[in-house]
């Protein structure tokens, strides 16, 4: 499977924010945009103005490395979100938000989404007393999420258990760090997402 293997705080810096790449490095000084905020390569002093394909590209590549995915798996949960009543840029940030990866980072199990796709292609996780190790499956409302109890004894979960008390968890998730276990208590509104892009620029931009 294709991954993105270059510099990821350049990305940070080329889209002037913090995409949160590095997990928690990103929340401290070493942060790359912290130490350096202009764009990476050359400076240039001439100002050139974006165009409006220009904006809704960068806001999809945005949208791509905040979540960790190439082109091809993010288009398809695209074409997944127009399928799919209501708003298309609405349905694309849920379904974003409710893949297993992306779960799993937000419950505090991991750090950052790179380091939560490992955890569950390493099996280290079961939904629903099921053991997982694809990090695109949808949860669903009522999914439970926990630590198998092998995996539970590594030095891994020990130090997620050490960290998860100091994260903050979204109201539609629940998460138990006694049982390192966490369930989906709703499907996430838009208004409950913390997404990092602009998705109605990102419907204009695969609708042309």
């Amino acid at each position: 499977m294709a991954r993105y293997i270059d510099a990821v705080c350049r990305v940070c810096r080329r889209n002037g924010l913090k995409l949160f790449l590095k997990g928690d490095r990103c929340f401290t000084p070493k942060c790359g945009v912290e130490r350096r905020s202009s764009p990476p390569g050359q400076t240039s002093t001439r100002r050139r103005k974006q165009s409006d394909r220009g904006l809704q590209l960068r806001e999809k590549q945005k949208g791509r490395y905040y979540y960790g995915l190439m082109e091809r798996p993010f288009q398809k949960v695209f074409g997944e979100a127009m399928r799919r009543p209501g708003k298309t840029g609405e349905m694309l940030v849920q379904l974003l938000e409710c893949r297993l990866d992306n779960v799993v980072l937000l419950m505090g199990f991991a750090d950052s989404h790179a380091q939560a796709r490992q955890i569950v292609r390493h099996g280290h996780l079961v939904l629903n007393d099921q053991k997982v190790n694809v990090p695109s499956i949808q949860v669903k409302a009522g999914d439970t999420v926990c630590w198998r109890e092998p995996s539970k004894k590594s030095e891994l979960c020990k130090a997620v258990a050490e960290k998860i008390k100091s994260k903050t968890i979204p109201a539609w998730l629940n998460v138990d760090p006694e049982k390192m276990c966490g369930k989906v208590i709703s499907l996430p509104a838009r208004t409950d997402t913390e997404s990092r892009f602009d998705e109605n620029a990102v419907v204009a931009y695969y609708s042309r």
